[in-house]
């Protein structure tokens, strides 16, 4: 693929450099969702901020469309938010920080190129932003991190930074420093310009905070702080910063050896402007993704993207589905014939669209770094790409094994059909997964999931969405693991209260009610392999009929 031809001209090379397309993940609670919006409000995508807070009585989140959100107060699908902010066109997805939705999160940091990691100051570091990281480390994502929630109580703003680097192993370069704390909180030092910027808050964070820029000597500051103490001793921590001698280097944070690290209040609007402008500024256009054939560059002439959310229902006035689909190379145009590489056929790609949360608007162009919502074919997958070149397939999406199971059961037999369809929709968007059991006689769907407010996502989408009732009944097991090499299965040695399965391709696998009996089977099967992804190998299906 070295050889195939590349396009130079400065038009595709100024829309590539210009596209930023990153991903916010936390911990539950962290701001998210908040920053998110006011990203949106510093962007000028959104006139009037909602406040989290204020949803039920004044208007939902704008990336949070899905009802059941808006009643929980909780990000469960991914959004996709994208707009226009000093000359870059930003894509902005906004992810579930709920553990029970990861693995959502996990195939939108498939096709981000950077992500900004919200912090709640008064916690520090929490056990989904530590998978986060990790995630994001092994996919080479560089990561900005947002210390969050400043006008409440918090923890010393060194102890954060220490946090950082001794639990997440990354070093940690703040690019401002808070002024003041808890209610105390007026706003931050800006390391850069060497300013103090003075926040006032506004009613509700609905609008932009009002800053007013000055020296730190100015006596204002001192005035604001309204404690002598505090006054010296942000004084001191600014003179230690600045004493400490390591230099900000852009490349260790696009090597994913460093952080920048901004403080502020995303409800208050305090920091958020310097950190969407610090992220514009250090952050790097898309770059090359690897591909079966080798890594494919986005200036590489043919289109090529993936396929890496499915999505039904977000307009409860069109019964429809969108595929997003991340350009990687090329130029999307509309009614363009790509190749679906899972199937061999050509494509037309007529209905598309740019997405704004649950809006949708038709384009006729795409770049780079771009989320293209692809309206109404049945035959795409999560995973899939659709490229002009078929000899470019992507390899992008992960596989995690579940960790609960439920028997999904439909208590009216007239609705046999609505229920099928709804369920397989569901399926196809990977909110579940399905599995059948070796000797099974059950007709009940078994699902399996992360967590298990997946399935009652599932059962209130059927209620919704396709007018049908259905009840979850819990399945024992807690550990799946898939297997290789596993030969005749009546060879296999299997102990009491497990169970050999296989997933919605085939592949086999074992089901386990605790890690006993996963090491039990290990014991007395040394020559099966077991992992917590599947196997490629074809020859490693198993019947289970």
């Amino acid at each position: 693929m070295d050889s195939a031809p590349t396009i130079t001209t400065h038009c595709v090379s100024r829309e590539i450099a210009r596209r930023r397309t990153f991903a916010i993940v936390s911990h539950p609670d962290a701001g998210k969702t908040t920053l998110t919006e006011k990203f949106l409000l510093y962007g000028g995508a959104l006139h009037l901020a909602g406040s989290v807070t204020a949803r039920k009585n004044l208007r939902a989140t704008t990336s949070d469309w899905m009802e059941l959100e808006k009643q929980r107060g909780i990000s469960i699908s991914s959004t996709v938010l994208q707009f226009d902010y000093r000359g870059f066109r930003i894509n902005l997805l906004d992810t579930p920080g709920h553990k029970d939705f990861s693995e959502d999160t996990y195939r939108v940091l498939t096709a981000v190129d950077a992500a900004v990691m919200v912090i709640d100051a008064g916690k520090g570091i929490e056990s989904q932003t530590r998978k986060l990281f990790e995630v994001c480390r092994r996919r080479g994502v560089p990561i900005f991190t947002f210390m969050n929630k400043m006008d409440r109580p918090t923890l010393d703003p060194l102890t954060l930074l220490d946090d950082l680097e001794n639990v997440l192993g990354i070093a940690a370069y703040p690019m401002n420093w808070p002024l003041g704390t808890g209610f105390g909180f007026k706003g931050v030092w800006d390391r850069h310009t060497q300013m103090a910027h003075l926040y006032e808050r506004t009613s509700g964070g609905a609008h932009r905070a009002p800053v007013l820029t000055t020296g730190l000597s100015d006596p204002v500051v001192r005035d604001r702080l309204d404690d002598d103490a505090i006054y010296r001793t942000t004084c001191e921590e600014i003179e230690m910063l600045e004493g400490a001698g390591a230099a900000f280097d852009p490349a260790q944070v696009l090597g994913g050896q460093a952080t920048p690290v901004y403080f502020g209040s995303a409800i208050n609007n305090f920091g958020v402007q310097l950190l969407l402008d610090g992220f514009l500024e250090y952050s790097a256009a898309p770059g090359p993704r690897s591909s079966q054939g080798g890594p494919i560059d986005p200036t590489h002439r043919p289109f090529s993207g993936f396929v890496f959310k499915i999505q039904a229902n977000m307009d409860p006035r069109h019964r429809d589905r969108i595929a997003f689909v991340r350009v990687v190379s090329g130029k999307f145009e509309r009614d363009m014939t790509v190749t679906h590489t899972r199937t061999g056929k050509a494509v037309r790609l007529s209905n598309a669209a740019k997405l704004f949360g649950r809006e949708r608007e038709i384009i006729g162009e795409a770049w780079p770094g771009d989320v293209v919502g692809i309206v109404g074919n049945a035959h795409f997958a999560i995973g899939d790409t659709l490229t002009e070149d078929p000899a470019i397939v992507y390899h992008e999406i992960p596989r995690f094994a579940p960790e609960c199971f439920a028997y999904l059961e439909n208590p009216v037999a007239a609705d046999f059909k609505r229920f099928g369809k709804g369920l397989d929709q569901l399926l196809q968007e990977g909110v579940v997964q399905s599995y059948e059991l070796a000797d099974s006689g059950r007709r009940a769907p078994l699902l399996g999931a992360v967590g298990p407010l997946q399935f009652e996502i599932v059962k209130y989408r059927l209620e919704s969405e396709y007018g049908v009732a259905s009840s979850v009944k819990e399945a024992p097991w807690t550990v799946a693991r898939w297997l290789d090499g596993v030969g005749a299965r009546e060879r296999l040695l299997v102990p009491t209260g497990s169970c050999l399965a296989a997933d919605a391709q085939g592949n086999p696998m074992l089901f386990c009610g605790d890690d006993w009996q996963l090491r039990y089977f290990q014991d007395r099967n040394p020559d099966v392999q077991v992992s917590d992804q599947p196997f490629t190998d074809p020859s490693t299906q198993l019947s289970v009929r």
